[in-house]
């Protein structure tokens, strides 16, 4: 193996040579590719293929990278791909004069071209372009992957992306899908009137989420600072300001783990509507989902590996309390004390940590029994108030706050509350938070002062909800891992 693998590289450096020789020569000819500012394109190739009827017989000129090559003489088949697609080229001696022909042959694979020519199918039926003009417009000095052993190693394709959407359509076919996706959400939130906005990245303070934040130093303030975990706090800012309905869709960070659903560095979106509550979440989210998914893919149903999940149908809805009883015999209703739930944990063999509280450890038992059923979309909820600073309590159950989770395919793919505003309560918890931090949880909030102060100017009833990005383009693309749906995902370092 290890001989076959040097024979490789050996190859591929005596082509990367001969590559560099070609170059070399085109420049000392006077014909340097790399001298060439601009191409004028007509078309894009799937263009050409699907306005056959009324192209036919007339000239097109379009560019793109060289894909495959066949030398025949006096006329030749090459295959260029763009942006939307591929098409074969029939170049002639006699149609481009000779020493254009000459020049053509020497081109590699993975050159990119211009060309010039009319549009004809051939007796084998392939809507083709008979060129008349074609100009070397960038020289390719490196060797791509070989077309059917491609580009398989995962690692490489990652760090290389650049070679993965070269040589692998089906990856380019995701990201075009994801801006689509972006899109449409966007086009939703505008026909709901609501504001578009921008809030900082390195904050002082990185509260709105239970994460480890990214820290880094502000040389001209001599401050150290964060990077954003969660867009919440700046954006209910402006809900006092009186912008009563707002988003942002923006990279946060978060200094955990990488995994096939978690890169430190991922895409959110939270929006905050003055006037509504959770429930108005819920409507917004489905709705949210199903139009999105629509518009997208021109269907409601998903197909996820082996399941068919039905945007179409009512989504779910369950109190966590419920859920946990269905799927583990656990009625948490019946638990009094801390103690008596932490018991419970370690006769069910679920990990605990000291501070945790009765709240905590029903998330933990939510986490472990619950989330891998909720296949099909499923509002969780009703959670404790332990895991949920930010959030209103309910009325008449106070240990518990008005906020659900969407799940879909086992993955949690939205959060929303009724918002906390009540500024003495919202300190009570900061202050809870504040312990949490102390006790060892270094996902815990510290306390936000100006927060607290722009609350105490008067917020009104007001529902958020903040969506994984990432996920829900996992979930519309068919796609195994967040690093499918990131262009440029984390990578550990090399040496």
């Amino acid at each position: 193996m290890a001989d076959n693998k040097n024979t490789q590289n050996t190859d591929v450096n005596e082509q990367i040579r001969n590559r560099m020789e070609k170059l070399k020569v085109l420049q000392e000819n006077g014909k340097d590719p790399f001298e060439i500012t601009k191409y004028e394109v007509t078309h894009h190739t799937q263009d050409i293929k699907d306005n056959f009827d009324e192209l036919e017989g007339k000239e097109v000129s379009v560019a793109g990278r060289l894909m495959q090559k066949r030398v025949m003489g006096k006329a030749s088949f090459c295959n260029i791909a763009d942006l939307k697609g591929n098409i074969q080229l029939y170049v002639a001696r006699d149609a481009v004069g000779e020493e254009p022909y000459a020049a053509f042959k020497k081109f590699d694979i993975g050159d990119i071209v211009g060309v010039k020519g009319e549009v004809f199918r051939t007796q084998k039926g392939e809507i083709s372009v008979h060129v008349s003009q074609i100009t070397l417009l960038t020289k390719s000095l490196q060797v791509l992957p070989e077309k059917y052993h491609g580009l398989t190693n995962t690692d490489q394709r990652y760090r290389q992306r650049y070679v993965d959407l070269i040589v692998n359509p089906e990856v380019r076919d995701t990201f075009i899908k994801r801006s689509q996706i972006i899109k449409e959400i966007r086009n939703f939130l505008d026909g709901r009137d609501f504001m578009e906005v921008e809030t900082p990245m390195l904050v002082s303070n990185a509260g709105g989420a239970a994460a480890r934040p990214f820290e880094t130093h502000y040389n001209a303030l001599d401050e150290d600072v964060k990077l954003r975990i969660s867009l919440e706090l700046y954006l209910k800012r402006l809900i006092v300001g009186g912008m009563e309905r707002v988003y942002e869709i923006g990279r946060v960070f978060r200094n955990e783990g990488v995994d096939t659903r978690h890169n430190p560095e991922f895409t959110l979106m939270e929006l905050y509507q003055a006037y509504t509550d959770y429930y108005g979440m819920m409507e917004l989210a489905e709705s949210m989902y199903r139009t999105v998914c629509e518009k997208v893919n021109g269907t409601t149903k998903i197909k996820y590996g082996e399941y068919e999940i039905d945007l179409s149908k009512p989504f779910e809805r369950i109190t966590m309390l419920d859920a946990v009883k269905k799927y583990s015999g656990v009625d948490f209703a019946e638990i009094k004390t801390d103690e008596e739930a932490k018991a419970l944990a370690k006769e069910r063999g679920i990990e605990f940590e000291e501070r945790h509280k009765k709240g905590d450890i029903l998330n933990l038992f939510f986490e472990e029994y619950v989330e891998e059923h909720l296949i099909q979309p499923t509002f969780v909820m009703d959670h404790p108030i332990e895991i949920s600073p930010l959030t209103k309590k309910k009325p008449d159950a106070p240990d518990y706050v008005e906020r659900f989770e969407l799940f879909i395919n086992g993955w949690e793919m939205a959060n929303a509350y009724s918002e906390l505003n009540d500024p003495i309560d919202q300190r009570e918890r900061f202050a809870a938070q504040e312990e949490a931090l102390a006790a060892g949880d270094e996902e815990a909030n510290h306390t936000d002062e100006d927060f607290l102060n722009a609350l105490a100017y008067g917020m009104p009833p007001t529902g958020g909800i903040g969506f994984g990005i990432d996920r829900m383009v996992m979930l519309l693309t068919d796609s195994a891992a967040i690093r499918d749906v990131l262009l440029f995902p984390t990578m550990k370092p090399l040496d």
